[in-house]
């Protein structure tokens, strides 16, 4: 082992030990959520436990405990039995906890009668960071993520799912009947055996029928048409490869340190009804009388883009690509004029007006596409229609801020 780097013995004693603060460096993140804990008025933000008890076990202090809740959250910790088991070989929480190591029943319990006051003092770490004008560029960027609730899939019903567990059901009581006729045809002592465990399935399976079609009742008399029988709330979403029951968690983060600003769950499946209300928390939570909110195209809406607009919120969010209207984008509008201009250099002028889903529509197309050379490469109908919404023009300047922003998400 010569000509390497050699450490201390294990059993070698020093005179002078070192303390535990000479492991934790000035500019570690625990000497923030130390000093930034022990600054909180944990009483009036609703923490449980702040005045101890005259008689029983002494307890641990709140502000132990939500010091254990933030190093976790800081280092992605979920778990409470890993938390108790850091608090045990983890040298920066023995500095954070002045080596304590409450159990993981403790810290859950902790977790779960707290919920409030910790979202209190999120808050409260929201407003420090504005106060320290760490929010200066208004711009936040939103997003959201799917999280798994504790609701099994097999107890999450959907019209679909509904539908598609009654036709086995059905088919499974099928197969039966038909395999309890040919029972019927066989040697009397098996017959009854076999006809006595096939009535059996058949009535297991009819009483199974019947509560599906009670869940049916209920399923719906929701409002979305939806039920999760153990976690009432959670509901079905779409994730990448497959589908989960869980809850939908949006998130508005600021773009220069990465702090978290506003955050909310929600049961809806989609990200689409969810960039005005999310920019609005933002704002609100920065103490700014503008923000920039940036998103991807998962939260593309008219609607939601508009609703910001008069906010003075400037949103940035590319186009959906779920349009089949492909086309379109070779018509170039002409504002002055309000007529849209085709390839061909003809002109689409507006010829009516019509409300679709609550949404003003003009509808603009000239009469002359019928003699047209282009005419195949841009419709297989008589002429081409282009629709433009009323407050299209709110899109097209979002477009055109987007167009010079390379960085922007795509």
């Amino acid at each position: 082992m010569k000509r390497f780097i050699q450490g201390e013995h294990r059993t070698q004693n020093t005179l002078f030990p070192e303390s535990l603060d000479d492991y934790v460096t000035e500019c570690n993140p625990v000497r923030v959520v130390e000093v930034f804990v022990e600054g909180l008025d944990l009483g009036s933000l609703g923490f449980e436990g702040v005045k101890p008890e005259a008689t029983g076990r002494p307890a641990y202090h709140p502000s132990t405990l939500l010091k254990i809740y933030i190093y976790g959250y800081l280092n992605r910790i979920q778990s409470t039995r890993r938390l108790e088991l850091e608090t045990q070989r983890n040298v920066e929480l023995m500095w954070l906890t002045s080596r304590l190591t409450p159990d993981f029943k403790t810290i859950a319990r902790f977790r779960k009668d707290n919920g409030k006051a910790i979202r209190s003092a999120c808050r409260q770490f929201v407003e420090l960071c504005r106060q320290l004008d760490l929010f200066s560029q208004a711009i936040v960027a939103i997003d959201g993520s799917k999280f798994k609730a504790v609701n099994n899939r097999d107890k999450n019903f959907t019209s679909a799912k509904m539908e598609r567990r009654k036709q086995q059901l059905e088919d499974s009581i099928n197969r039966y009947l038909t395999a309890l006729d040919s029972a019927d045809q066989e040697e009397p002592a098996v017959a009854e055996t076999k006809t006595i465990k096939l009535k059996e399935k058949i009535a297991a399976l009819r009483q199974r029928m019947a509560e599906l079609k009670e869940l049916d009742i209920k399923m719906q008399a929701a409002p979305d048409k939806q039920l999760s029988l153990t976690d009432p709330d959670a509901r079905s979403m779409k994730t990448r490869g497959t589908g989960i029951v869980g809850y939908n968690v949006q998130t508005a983060v600021d773009t220069k340190h990465h702090l978290i600003v506003a955050h909310e769950v929600t049961n809806v499946g989609t990200d689409r009804d969810q960039l005005s209300s999310m920019a609005k928390q933002a704002r609100t939570a920065m103490g700014a009388q503008e923000i920039t909110a940036i998103a991807d195209r998962g939260y593309y809406k008219g609607e939601e883009i508009l609703a910001c607009h008069e906010a003075s919120i400037t949103a940035i969010v590319p186009k959906s690509l779920t349009s089949n209207n492909k086309a379109k984008g070779l018509y170039i509008y002409v504002a002055d004029k309000d007529e849209y201009r085709c390839p061909a250099g003809q002109s689409l002028i507006k010829r009516y007006t019509s409300i679709e889903q609550g949404k003003t529509l003009y509808t603009y197309w000239n009469s002359g596409c019928r003699v047209c050379a282009l005419k195949d490469q841009c419709t297989p109908g008589t002429e081409r229609r282009v629709r433009r919404w009323e407050h299209e023009a709110v899109l097209d300047v979002m477009q055109v801020r987007l167009n010079n922003m390379p960085e922007a998400p795509c």
